[in-house]
This record gives C-alpha cells, structure tokens and sequence, in this order.
C-alpha cells in the first residue's frame, strides 16, 4: 500500500481482438452495413477489455468505428455491448455520445456499428482545458431527464456489494491503519449517493473525446445509473488528483459539488477507494494485463486523498 504507483500507459492498456481475425462472416457483414470493403484498421487502445474495438477505414473513403465480441468466447464482453447497445439508443439524443449507427445481435456475435467522431484522448496528466470540458460535460448530463422507458437502476442498487470490498481489503492488508474508518464511510454510501440524476459510474480519460472545435464525446454507455448528481465529477477527478491537480479547489468551484457536504465528498471516496483497492488484489485476467496496474494506482490515489481530507496522515 505505501508504494508508489504510476499510472498504466494512457490509451494503451487493451489487448484487443484485430480485424484479420474476426470470422469471414462477420468481417462481411461490417462491410455491408459500412457501404464499402474495408481497406484499414486502427485498433483502438484505450480501455480494459479485449472485445474488437477498431476505426475502420473503407476504399470509399468512409470512416467507422466498430466494436464486436465473441457471445461464444467472449461471453461476458458481449453482453456488455449488449447493454450499450440497449442503453445509447435511448440516451444518444440527450447525451453528448457517439451515434449508434447499426447492430448485429445474435447467439454468435454482438457488433455495434457507431458514427466515427474526429477527437482525441486527453493528454496525460491532465490539463485544466481538458478537465473543464469533461466537467462541464458532465454538469449537463447530470441535468439530463432519462427516458423512462429505459428504467435506469439505482446507484443503491448497482452498487450495493462495494461496501463489503473493505471486508477484503482489511484481510488481505491488515496493517492498514484507518480501514475500519473508510469502511464505515462506504456503508453509509445509499442515504449519499442516492438520487435521481443520470450518471455514467465509468468516466475516465479513455472513455472521453476531445474535438478540435469544442466538441466533447462520452463513450461506453454500458452501466449508467439514477444516482447523486456529482457522483460522475467525483469519479473524473480521480486521474487529475493522481496527476497533480488541485482537485480540492475543483471541488470547491463546480456546481455540481461545491455545495456537497464534505462528509458526503468522504463517503464516495471511501467507496471507490474499496472498490480499487481490492479489485487491485485480484487476478490478472490474461485477456486485460493492464486492468489490476490501473486499479491499484486509482486505489492508492483515492486513499491519499481520502486519508488527506480526514487527517488520517499517509
């Protein structure tokens, strides 16, 4: 726990799934839905799971961006689609989202066709330009009414088993001082972070573009939620608080957050901090060798600052 960690590389942690090894069939049918044979692929880096995720580039012309997984082999990663397939059909008109063009759904793959967007990463450590774009972003989805249709679960509810992560975590590191303290925190999670707004629950700089014109894009809609509206602006300032940023002073100036109890502020940190701390202890999955190293680093950042902002000390 007191080691210090470095961030995995940004935009370089998935081992992705490459077109010249999807089946003939599925390579054919992408071609149909784009228009036109696919000439290049740019297999896209960011991100955790091992699902195709590549921007297409046909002899047309045309640009695409298109993800597919295995129902078969990669099981759990298609149902993944699945739900934001579901999920960006039904949002992609009120949120700032790439659009979902075409899906192709049955008990072989899962492939989801969307716009291609021209945007970029933001940079690593994070720059105050980039960071108020994303939280002024999520100040607007926040407001965002979801169609009712879609029946969002409750944050209470999606993440009902994150408090009991401590109970790990004080196992597996039993001289960590204050952990009776955080889990505490954690178990209060349901009174704090209950609520009725729209929240992503994954925001991270590998889920967010950048255009050159003001444009921002949120990616990866498979897990939204009904929770706190400052919730998705706690959780984006994870990577700047590890980077070196005043996040206190954000904090204090958002309009989402400036307002929000610092208990409560406290409670949502000691959730997370449970919810990367032990998912840091588990293991590798072969298919993602990156996801443990980032967890661990957005672990031990989240503890630093929660241990900061209670007098804990180091």
């Amino acid at each position: 726990m007191s080691t210090e960690l470095t961030p995995p590389p940004s935009g370089h942690t998935a081992r992705r799934l490459e077109w010249q090894f999807l089946p003939p069939h599925i390579r054919r049918l992408v071609e149909q839905h784009c228009g036109s044979p696919v000439v290049e692929a740019a297999s896209q880096g960011g991100g955790f799971t091992p699902g195709f995720a590549s921007v297409l580039t046909c002899a047309d012309g045309s640009l695409h961006f298109v993800k597919a997984a295995s129902v078969k082999a990669q099981r759990m990663f298609a149902l993944s689609y699945r739900e934001e397939a579901r999920k960006i059909v039904a949002l992609q008109d009120v949120v700032p989202a790439p659009r979902l063009l075409w899906t192709h759904d049955d008990d072989d793959w899962v492939v989801l066709g969307f716009e291609y967007v021209e945007g970029r990463l933001p940079a690593r450590p994070w720059q105050a330009e980039d960071l108020d774009r994303l939280l002024d972003a999520l100040e607007l989805v926040s407001d965002v009414a979801p169609p009712p249709e879609l029946e969002l679960d409750p944050i209470a509810d999606d993440l009902a088993a994150l408090p009991a992560y401590w109970d790990a975590i004080r196992t597996n590191h039993p001289h960590l001082a204050h952990a009776d303290e955080a889990a505490e925190l954690a178990a209060r999670f349901v009174d704090v972070l209950s609520g009725t707004s729209l929240q992503h629950t994954d925001i991270r700089d590998d889920n967010t573009l950048l255009g050159d014109h003001d444009e921002l894009w949120i990616c990866d809609w498979n897990w939204p939620v009904l929770g706190a509206p400052w919730f998705d602006t706690l959780s984006a300032l994870i990577g700047p608080a590890g980077d070196g940023m005043d996040v206190e002073a954000i904090l204090a100036d958002r309009r989402l957050t400036r307002d929000v109890p610092a208990e409560h502020i406290d409670v949502g940190l000691a959730l997370l901090a449970g919810h990367f701390l032990k998912s840091a202890d588990d293991p590798v999955p072969p298919t993602s060798p990156f996801i443990r190293e980032a967890q661990a680093w957005q672990g031990q950042v989240v503890w630093r600052w929660l241990c900061e902002r209670r007098g804990w000390g180091s």
